[in-house]
This record gives C-alpha cells, structure tokens and sequence, in this order.
C-alpha cells in the first residue's frame, strides 16, 4: 500500500458497511439518471467490479459538473483540489461520490497523480482553452477520458504498461468520439476543440468560424479526419482487452462499440455535428452489445503499439505506486483474475438488451409526449 493511501480505510463496522452500499446506491441512482451509456455498459461488469467502476464514474461525474455548472470556474477547480487533497489524506467531504472514491483509491492503489490530471483537464476546460495540434487534443483528451481509462484498469487488477496504454488509448478515443460528435455544440458556447492547424489546412480560420459557425465541405473534412484517429486508436484497444479478467472484457467491449458507433453515426450524417447531433437509438445500442458477449479475444500479434506520447505520465506514475506495493498490488490483480461462479455473460448480456429495448420505448413515450 503506497504511503499516500494508507491514512484512509473505511472501518469494518456494520454501521460502515451499511453507510459504504448507501454510497454506492446514491452514486448508481446518479449515473442511471446523468449517464445512461456508461450505466448500461457497467452491467456488464462483474459486480466486484462494477461497484468500484459506478463509484469512480460518479465521482467524475460531480467533479465535472461542479465546474462545468459553476459560474466562477477558476474557484470551482481550486475547490475540487482540496477536495482531492481531503480524499487523499483520509477526510473525504460528505458528498456519497467523494467517500465512494476514497475508499476504492485506497482499496485499488489510484495514485493522486491520475485524478490530479483529471482536474487539470478540467481547470483547461474552464479556461476555454483551445488546442493548436492533435497532439494539444490528445493531451486534453488524455486528461479527461485516458485518466478514466486508467484507473478503470486498475479497478480491474491491471496495471501492466500494455494495459494501461490500451487503457489511455480507448479513454483518449471516446473523448474525440464525443468532440466529433458535439462541433455544432460546443461552438454555440465558444469552444472548440478541433484541432486549429487542421482547419486552417482545411482553408477554415477558426476565430472567424467560430463567430459564426456553420456547417461545410471543410468542416466535414477536418471531423472526418479526427473520426479516422480515433478509429486508429479503437482498433488498437482489443489488445488491452486481452489483459483484463475475462469476466471484465465484455464491459470494456461494451464501451468501446457503443462509443465508436457515435463516430460511424455522424458519418452517417454526412460528417455533419454542426447543424445535428448524431444520436445513436437504443435498439442500435441493444444490436451492438449482443455482439458484445461473442467478440474474439484480440491477442498480441507482431509488434505492439507505443503508448501515446500525450499518456505516459499516467502509465509511469502508476509504476511508480507499484515500486512501493508491489506484493499488495500482484495479490489484488490474482483474486481478480477469476469470474465468479455466478457470472453468467450470456444471460445478464440479454437481459441488457431488454433494458435497452424498454429505455427506447420510453424515450419514444417522451418524446411523443414533448
């Protein structure tokens, strides 16, 4: 156990363990409301799993939103430090999501490194930060989306360098999914995180477009283009899977099909995120994930990919809290290795795809009704 978890470990009582489900209630009821893609897809997971994994989501989920929904960001971002800096010294706030996450960053040994970067992706958000290259794109991305990819590796007992960059990689393309998705959108409220030096190739100039942004030739092009590297980089996390427990993998499938099917929907739409939103219907969802429980485990053949250069700071601190418990962490890596006797993918796989069916005909119900 690294020195900087070892202060907080939520006592054993019976009145702990009833306050510990109660958080892990709150933090499920917030993600099933705010977060219907990740909820669903958490399903997947075995519960020893899937609980750790609601509780990190919902963690993220509030930190986003206390400065996303904040009207002083700056203040929000310094506020979400302390925060961490409590959590980490073994006095989280009173928020369910901060107790929660205490108790799996001790339990799983997430170095403060990972979600520190995580904040600082948040404090460039609140800055409006705009990003020159797509390496400046991935470096947001990475801190946004691979830091989650990374601790939920770890949540899973992976902490493999391999695992962790096939980790970064499908973290870092979910978030270009969500950019290419969201154009028109962040645009209305001045931001862009496109990369500026594409759309300048693109003959776009990006302070006059975003004053006034519309959809076109060159725009699709520059979307497209991001939709081709994130496609570069899903094609690469079927090796990551590979290393998680086989119980896990058809969660971690699960969020990488139904994220990459937001890029291949906007190419539907003609690369157009400007003037639509691609929006991906629960049926299709419900169609991709019983595929899920039948992917092939995607070995390692020939050489393996580099990490992103934009990632390896996460991968080494992780080396780093190793170096420090290493017989802790190869203990918890083994007892998570083995599905329990009652996982049964097949079953739990359809019975998604009848909460995905019944979630359709309740939006169709609400939409009929708006």
């Amino acid at each position: 156990m690294s020195a900087h978890h070892a202060n907080y470990r939520r006592p054993q009582s019976a009145e702990a363990r009833s306050e510990a489900a109660a958080d892990i209630v709150a933090c499920r009821a917030l993600l099933q409301e705010n977060s219907r893609t990740f909820f669903a897809a958490s399903l997947l997971l075995p519960k020893p799993v899937r609980e750790p994994a609601l509780a990190l989501y919902a963690f993220c989920r509030v930190a986003d939103d206390a400065v996303d929904l904040h009207d002083k960001k700056a203040e929000a971002v310094l506020d979400l430090r302390d925060r961490l800096t409590r959590l980490y010294a073994g006095q989280p706030g009173n928020a369910s999501s901060d107790r929660a996450f205490a108790d799996i960053a001790t339990r799983f040994s997430i170095p403060r490194e990972i979600p520190d970067a995580l904040i600082e992706g948040f404090a460039w958000d609140a800055e409006f930060r705009r990003y020159e290259t797509i390496s400046d794109v991935y470096a947001y991305s990475t801190r946004v989306a691979g830091t989650v990819g990374v601790m939920m590796a770890l949540l899973m007992g992976a902490r493999g360098a391999l695992a962790l960059a096939r980790a970064c990689d499908l973290g870092v393309a979910m978030q270009l999914s969500n950019i290419a998705r969201d154009v028109g959108e962040d645009a209305r409220e001045r931001r862009l995180y496109l990369p500026m030096e594409w759309m300048r190739e693109a003959g776009i100039d990006p302070d006059r477009w975003l004053d006034a942004p519309e959809f076109s030739p060159a725009v699709a092009s520059v979307v497209q283009r991001l939709l081709r590297a994130a496609d570069l980089l899903y094609d690469r996390v079927g090796q990551g899977v590979a290393e998680l427990p086989a119980a896990c993998r058809p969660g971690i499938n699960a969020a990488r099909v139904l994220y990459q099917e937001i890029g291949k929907q906007v190419e539907r739409n003609g690369f157009d995120s400007v003037s639509q939103r691609a929006v991906v219907s629960s049926g299709r969802k419900a169609a991709l994930l019983s595929k899920v429980v039948v992917m092939p485990v995607e070995r390692q053949h020939g050489r393996t990919a580099e990490p992103l250069d934009e990632v390896r700071h996460l991968i080494d601190a992780v080396v780093r809290a190793d170096r420090v418990a290493h017989a802790s962490v190869q203990q918890s890596a083994a007892q998570g290795s083995r599905a329990p006797a009652w996982w049964n993918i097949r079953d739990r796989a359809l019975w998604l795809i009848d909460l995905f069916e019944r979630l359709e005909r309740q939006d169709q119900g609400q939409r009929f009704s708006g």
